[in-house]
């Protein structure tokens, strides 16, 4: 049975957008960015480089960071410049597309105390998507970052319709530099100089979606 993070909203609730990120209540989600998948993702370069610099934000701001690893022994491990950013403990495999449906990783999840899930990673279509849906189901404020998530090259009509069904859902689409100032929350502290470092390092969408 799946832990919620706190009790599971009624029917309908999702139809309201959740409060804006809160760095204390949040999460960070990343899903099977893997050597033999991540090479044949569209844009993965940059898609890669925001996931990066999403974690070195969470390690910043001491937000902890889960990552799943799918069918490791045929799609790999997770990348080494991202998986070495987590503890071996927080990196979780499954064979299931939606990792909720992982009581085990269900459990490590609530284990954080936290309430607000930001969901990057790969493929947007399947386990990305099925990943926050599930997450939503258990009661979770569902972030997913829209320039962080990713697919095929031959199913990027699919990652569109993902990132539409989940906003139908209730989940909310933000790009990463979104995330990175509203975790921020002000202008005049030293965490926002070391937060504006990596926005000044994100890739630029035009080049890196091509």
């Amino acid at each position: 049975m799946v832990t919620p993070a706190r009790p599971p909203p009624m029917s309908g609730s999702h139809s309201r957008a959740p409060a804006r990120l809160d760095r204390r209540r949040s999460v960070l989600v990343v899903v099977d960015v893997q050597e033999r998948l991540a090479p044949h993702v569209h844009g993965s370069a940059g898609i890669v480089a925001r996931i990066g610099t999403l974690m070195r934000a969470a390690e910043r701001f001491a937000i902890p960071g889960v990552a799943t690893e799918h069918v490791p022994d045929r799609i790999g491990p997770m990348i080494a410049g991202l998986r070495e950013r987590l503890a071996a403990d927080a990196i979780f495999v499954k064979t299931r597309f939606c990792a909720v449906d992982h009581p085990a990783f269900a459990s490590m999840l609530a284990t954080t105390g936290r309430t607000q899930a930001v969901v990057c990673g790969m493929e947007t279509h399947v386990c990305v998507m099925q990943t926050a849906l599930g997450l939503a189901a258990a009661g979770y404020d569902v972030f997913v970052v829209g320039d962080a998530v990713g697919s095929r090259p031959g199913r990027q009509d699919d990652r569109r319709y993902a990132l539409e069904r989940l906003q139908r859902a209730g989940c909310v689409v933000a790009g990463a530099e979104t995330v990175l100032f509203e975790w921020a929350e002000r202008g005049d502290d030293d965490a926002f100089r070391a937060i504006l470092a990596l926005v000044k390092g994100l890739p630029d969408e035009r080049r890196s979606r091509r």
